[in-house]
């Protein structure tokens, strides 16, 4: 388990640079094993989630029809929060020991190293929250008719998020405080997200058909994928260089 300690260890291993999915697998498995060994950063943005929704009943009252009203906004604007709130971890500690500085000067891919730990910072966070919705779903009375929309939208509109938030904690990283600026850097970006992932599970909580919002959305993904590593790695050398 040696290769999970340290960023610049991994990078250092020779049969890294034979293969791009040996590389982003190797990343991925770090990023991942860490964030299990350090459980506040998984723990956090669910027990926020949790605690939200479970309040959220108590201020506007049980009535069911109007919790089953408000649901999909409720769930979606708090999953979007608990994104937020996760998302300047995603460098931090790597800034913190360095390792960020190695990953600029390492002879791996710095947009293969950024894709790859967006994607493990989704797994580790939106993921869980996608997983969870269902059950905080049932205490807002929300229809079971729309579970799956829920949990589509939330699988691809998190992932958004995730590339969304990389991009802000890149730029906002080399900051000690940087987490109001983060905010301000990633909200407006959001908006999209909240909208049509919402706009997905109310339609379907109503009996309409929700695939065009789920069409946007796995758009928005298709396009994050590919370009959001770019404006990361940007922003990681501005950090850095600053």
């Amino acid at each position: 388990m040696a290769e999970l300690s340290e960023l610049p260890e991994l990078l250092k291993l020779p049969e890294l640079r034979l293969s791009t999915p040996s590389i982003m697998a190797r990343v991925i498995r770090r990023d991942v094993v860490l964030a299990l060994r350090r459980r506040a950063e998984i723990a956090n943005p669910l027990l926020f989630f949790l605690m939200v929704c479970t309040l959220f009943p108590l201020g506007i009252g049980p009535d069911p029809k109007q919790l089953a009203l408000l649901a999909p906004g409720v769930l979606w604007v708090v999953a979007l929060l608990s994104c937020l709130l996760a998302s300047d971890s995603v460098f931090r500690s790597d800034f913190d020991d360095g390792s960020l500085e190695q990953m600029l000067l390492s002879p791996c891919s710095l947009y293969l190293l950024t894709l790859a730990k967006s994607i493990a910072h989704w797994l580790v966070t939106g993921l869980p929250l996608a997983l969870l919705a269902p059950l905080l779903a049932l205490l807002l009375q929300l229809p079971p008719l729309a579970m799956p929309a829920l949990v589509l939208s939330l699988l691809l509109g998190t992932a958004v998020l995730s590339f969304i938030g990389a991009i802000g904690a890149a730029l906002t990283v080399g900051l000690r405080r940087g987490g109001l600026l983060l905010s301000l850097i990633v909200l407006p970006l959001y908006i999209p997200v909240l909208i049509f992932g919402a706009s997905a599970v109310q339609a379907a909580a109503e009996g309409f058909t929700y695939g065009g919002q789920l069409a946007v959305l796995g758009a928005l993904l298709a396009l994050a994928l590919p370009l959001a590593p770019f404006a990361i790695a940007s922003g990681i050398r501005i950090s850095t260089d600053s």
